[in-house]
């Protein structure tokens, strides 16, 4: 079948004549002159043709009848075949008739990540501009009120991310008793997200008389097992074979050394030779802290570029792509996550700086380049150490990809990060504060009363056995009172009972001015005459 136009949905149109359609309940496929053969309402029809598209692409052709036909559906095709539309269009004209409840939509699109939801939504604008049918966008990094007071007036179509919608679903926002359409789109790549258990709860929630749409690119053993639980009876639309890259795409591999500066000096030498040719590119890396030194080292070197990933700020993601889109940035380095199946016209090449570490990424990050019949370029840096994983891309695509050695690269030691070099002081930091610093015990704190004047008295001869019998008083740290009133009291003679009142006396006495030393009142035994005159 050969297509005329771009992609139908959020996703742009490919010439595959030879493709694989498989349809477990018809035997016959259904004629594809156009979207009118395909029982749409006048309505999209018109929204349809305005846009520009005349004729449907395969999966849409295939899995339209069904949809409409309230079955329960599993599309399998590579990026740039128009799923979008192939579950926008149907679902447009079976909720045209009927309206929506406050805070219980009728629908329900679970999208991986926000660019996605956000492109889905724009397909909803522009197909169902001639449909009253109200729609909310359920994303992170937007306002909870402003998305509350959307679903407060009830919306018909409801497309959100697993983690955003659980989140309303919790604080009691959300009811999805009333869901009669689900479609999981991008399967695959939710599960590598981790959002498949987010995916199993909602089902669960979702009433089981509902129908389902499922998309994926590829058909691994969970996204099977995941259809197998949730899906009753689908049909499988299948166009081309699971995980394939386009022939249209010019793929290369490029063989450098194990060393971050030589990839990057690489990079740079390869966007310099295509540059000529070059109209955007997208450059897609493993991790996010590499997109920011990749990006950062693209506009030392006076590249137009910007980096994409998930910990940007969402006001901040929007306007990158935006200026992607309309030519403004010419270089976009992104992870696997925040460009997935992104609609963005006309990317000529695709730099891998990073071997991925699915073999399935690497059939979603060249299908972003060689769309709608287009020649694209994909080139991948390997170096010595991502043997394993090339052969198993090579055995996934069932194709040999040429390769090429770039020789003359200077390895230098990359300067330590500045984030460990922050995460050091840091530490140092931490250390001074959780240094011991004792606090003032009350014990520490010298003695408010006055000390007690020394007043010169004449020296006596006390015997031994006197000297004995009066102890010498220690200084003792303050106690509290004991509460003794439950014991009987004994009786104690006056000397005990003062003796005993200055042990445990808490509150100090301030002395009076005419108030004598204590010592002067003691008893002192003096020696007897007899005694001292012998």
């Amino acid at each position: 079948m050969t297509t005329a136009g771009t992609n139908t949905g959020s996703e742009e149109a490919l010439d595959s004549p030879s493709s694989l359609i498989k349809d477990e309940t018809a035997s016959a496929k259904p004629e594809t002159t156009g979207f009118d053969s395909l029982g749409l309402s006048p309505e999209v029809l018109k929204a349809v043709a305005e846009s520009g598209y005349t004729t449907p692409t395969p999966i849409q052709a295939q899995g339209i009848p069904h949809v409409l036909k309230r079955r329960d559906v599993v599309g399998i095709a590579q990026t740039g075949t128009g799923k979008t539309a192939s579950f926008t269009l149907p679902m447009i004209e079976m909720l045209a008739r009927g309206r929506a409840k406050a805070r219980m939509p009728r629908s329900l699109i679970l999208e991986p990540t926000r660019e996605l939801a956000a492109q889905v939504a724009e397909s909803f604008e522009r197909y169902g501009k001639y449909n009253k049918l109200s729609m909310a966008l359920l994303i992170g990094g937007v306002s909870f009120d402003d998305q509350d007071k959307k679903l407060d007036r009830g919306v018909d179509v409801l497309i959100a991310t697993p983690g955003r919608l659980l989140d309303h679903f919790e604080r009691g926002k959300l009811m999805l008793s009333q869901v009669n359409i689900l479609v999981i789109d991008e399967a695959d790549r939710m599960l590598d997200m981790g959002f498949i258990p987010d995916v199993e709860r909602i089902c669960k929630l979702i009433p089981f008389t509902r129908q389902t749409l499922f998309y994926s690119a590829t058909m691994p053993p969970e996204i099977q097992r995941l259809t197998e639980q949730f899906l009753h009876n689908p049909v499988r639309v299948e166009v081309s074979r699971p995980a394939t890259a386009a022939t249209t795409i010019q793929q290369l591999i490029v063989n450098v050394p194990a060393n971050d500066w030589a990839k990057r000096e690489a990079l740079r030498r390869l966007i310099r030779e295509v540059e000529p040719n070059l109209n955007n590119a997208i450059v897609f890396c493993n991790r996010k802290r590499d997109v920011d030194v990749v990006a950062k080292s693209l506009l030392k070197h006076g590249f137009n570029a910007a980096p994409l990933h998930g910990d940007l700020d969402q006001s901040l993601r929007t306007k990158t792509l935006d200026s992607f889109r309309s030519g403004e940035l010419k270089l976009l380095v992104a992870s696997d996550v925040a460009a997935r199946g992104l609609d963005i016209q006309a990317v000529s090449h695709i730099f891998n700086f990073d071997v991925p570490f699915h073999a399935d990424d690497y059939v979603h990050r060249i299908g972003r380049t060689g769309r709608a019949g287009r020649t694209g370029h994909a080139l991948m840096l390997a170096t010595p150490r991502d043997g394993r994983q090339v052969d198993a891309i090579e055995h996934l695509i069932k194709t040999t990809i040429p390769r090429q050695t770039m020789e003359n690269l200077e390895i230098r030691e990359d300067r330590k990060p500045r984030d460990e070099h922050e995460r050091k002081r840091g530490a140092r930091e931490r250390q001074r504060k959780d240094k011991f610093r004792p606090d003032k015990f009350h014990d520490h704190v010298a003695a408010m009363a006055p000390a007690a004047p020394v007043v010169a008295m004449p020296v006596a001869v006390v015997p031994e056995k006197a000297a004995e019998a009066t102890p010498v008083r220690r200084e003792r740290k303050h106690e509290p009172r004991r509460d003794k009133h439950h014991q009987p009291q004994k009786k104690r003679d006056p000397e005990q009972r003062a003796s005993f009142d200055r042990k445990n006396d808490a509150t100090p006495v301030k002395p009076e001015k005419h108030q004598l030393p204590a010592f002067l009142f003691r008893p002192v035994r003096l020696a007897k005459k007899a005694d001292v005159e012998s």
